[in-house]
């Protein structure tokens, strides 16, 4: 292996490419790559934010009818809605 002469680059051949900026093309696909997964991170959140209040509760309105109490759905209600918003926190509020 030989050291390159202070006037020849040491890594371009032909199967090597310089590195260069990307071109407009390759930005507005980067751009549309970040803005799919924002989007997709944003329905998610909504989704968490129904479905935890809805299964926690659906869990505690059977409790209730079970146990033939009446204050379980709305605890239900309550403590998916927090674990709901504890996920989101979790998962997208610590980047």
């Amino acid at each position: 292996m030989s050291t390159p002469t202070p006037g020849e680059p040491d890594d371009v051949g032909p199967d090597r490419e310089q590195s260069s900026e990307p071109t407009e093309e390759e930005r507005q696909e980067q751009l549309q790559a970040f803005n799919r997964r924002e989007a997709d991170s944003a329905w998610r959140a909504v989704a968490y934010m129904l479905t935890g209040p809805l299964i926690y509760g659906g869990l505690g309105a059977l409790a209730d009818h079970w146990l033939g109490t009446s204050w379980l759905v709305g605890a239900g209600i309550v403590g998916g809605m927090a674990l709901s918003l504890y996920l989101i926190w979790f998962r997208y509020g610590t980047h």
